[in-house]
């Protein structure tokens, strides 16, 4: 059994009656599809989590999924382990390190027997040991890339549908079958003790597709790819309202910790107003997300709201937290970037002051971006340290236009739109977070996912039903 690591900030009481756990990710949800902000797609069930939970206002997520994913996975900036320049591609060998802790490797430890991973992987799938069942989950469900087709269920033209290690051939819309899954787990709980439910949804993702039924509620919205796009989101809330509701039918909902949250901002369907640009940006709008936590029996006094910034790497050690997991007494090399914010979500504490960073790459650009609460430096152009052979375009690609450098200083508190570049009134301090973005990038190993702008390589194929090879 691997050796966890020590917690950071982690209070030494563990709470009683350790909680089932039910985190639900949402796929490119704008931070304005969700009702209460306040925006024209209407989403009960989610909405449900916020009203009776708290709502995470300034929720930070990375700008596309995969480094997302395996951040909440870890409690770590996926820089250390070369997931953060992009998103896991189809013809990737990489994948979420074997020797990180995850999530459910670390609720094994705390007693939780059922770890179910049901929905989108999207962190490793050329290898058996990138699979969810070798990174702690005790059942799986879903398929392992992005993009898939939500009634075919294939991507590139193989199936990509998946029980356990096996191909699946359930016939239906993917929502649908991951919200049946869920459903089926949760009903069949008893006698487990304490469970934990991932259900990482591929929608409102492309390609737009949904059925018929749920255009209807939205033939008001003219743009047509608008329209689907919001049916999408309107059919996912439907699963989240059937875990909801099963989680009532079957007396588990007070105990039950739900946490939901987008893994990035909107793309070009979706909605981030007022917030600025979108997916693939360090923009608010590209990494800050519609977030929520309810727990009835954990919680006091619902509709609260956390304004101050947290993170997706919290959401490792504030689980820990709320299982009962022991620190480790030793030391070790893979600290959490994370923090236990069980107590500020619980509204007895502040948000830790504690700088947050992002990242995301394309050959022969990056984009960086650092939060030390209330400001924020963006950066975007050449690389910040410098041109290195291993980040150079392959040969006979095309070379890519590079955008110039550009440095915005914002101050969010009083703009939290992003409108005014502070940057040449205060050159010390964007100094100081240059040196602390120039540490952050340093972390990067060589290898890992390639940037976005990777070619597929010539003559590549995807295997037969996406079968992982064993190696």
């Amino acid at each position: 059994m691997r050796l966890l690591i020590p917690l950071v900030c982690l209070a030494a009481a563990a709470l009683a009656a350790p909680p089932n756990i039910v985190l639900i990710v949402s796929d490119d949800q704008g931070w304005n599809d969700v009702s209460f902000h306040g925006g024209e797609i209407r989403t009960p069930n989610i909405d449900r989590i916020a009203r009776e939970g708290v709502q995470l206002d300034r929720f930070y997520v990375c700008p596309v999924c995969s480094p997302t994913r395996a951040g909440m996975l870890t409690g770590r900036y996926p820089i250390r382990f070369g997931m953060q320049r992009a998103v896991c591609r189809p013809f990737l060998d990489v994948g979420l390190p074997p020797e990180e802790i995850t999530i459910p490797e670390m609720l094994a430890q705390a007693g939780y027997r059922a770890r179910a991973a049901i929905g989108k992987w999207h962190v490793g799938h050329a290898f058996e040991r990138f699979h969810p069942l070798n990174q702690g989950f005790t059942f799986f469900y879903g398929h392992y890339n992005g993009n898939i087709d939500y009634f075919t269920h294939e991507r590139d033209g193989e199936l990509d549908w998946h029980r356990n290690l096996l191909s699946s051939h359930d016939e239906g819309y993917s929502t649908d079958l991951i919200a049946d899954e869920a459903v089926r787990f949760i009903q069949n709980r008893k006698g487990v003790g304490p469970f934990f439910l991932y259900v990482p949804f591929n929608a409102p993702h492309e390609p737009l597709q949904v059925p018929d039924k749920w255009l209807d509620g939205y033939a008001n919205i003219a743009d047509k790819d608008r329209r689907t796009y919001a049916a999408m989101v309107a059919a996912m809330d439907a699963g989240v309202g059937r875990i909801l509701d099963t989680l009532d039918k079957s007396g588990l909902a007070a105990n039950t910790l739900v946490w939901f949250t987008s893994d990035n901002g909107g793309a070009r369907n979706g909605d981030n107003t007022p917030l600025r640009a979108g997916k693939g940006t360090l923009y608010e709008g590209g990494i800050r997300v519609a977030a929520a936590v309810r727990w009835p029996a954990g919680l006091e006094g619902g509709g609260r709201k956390v304004s101050g910034p947290l993170a997706y790497i919290d959401v490792w050690p504030t689980l820990a937290r709320v299982a009962g997991f022991p620190p480790d007494p030793e030391p070790s090399p893979r600290p959490l970037d994370g923090v236990d914010v069980w107590d500020v979500i619980q509204g007895r504490a502040q948000p830790p002051k504690r700088p947050f960073f992002s990242y995301y790459e394309r050959y022969q650009g990056e984009r960086l971006a650092m939060i030390d609460y209330p400001w924020k430096l963006v950066r975007d152009g050449p690389p910040i340290l410098g041109p290195n052979s291993e980040d150079a375009p392959p040969k006979g690609m095309k070379p890519l236009r590079q955008d110039p450098l550009t440095v915005e200083l914002f101050q969010l508190d009083a703009d939290p739109y992003e409108q005014n570049n502070l940057a040449e009134q205060q050159p010390k301090r964007v100094q100081d977070m240059l040196d602390a973005l120039r540490h952050f990038r340093a972390q990067r190993p060589r290898g890992g996912v390639p940037p976005m702008t990777a070619p597929d390589p010539p003559g590549w194929k995807p295997p037969h039903e996406w079968e992982m090879r064993i190696q």
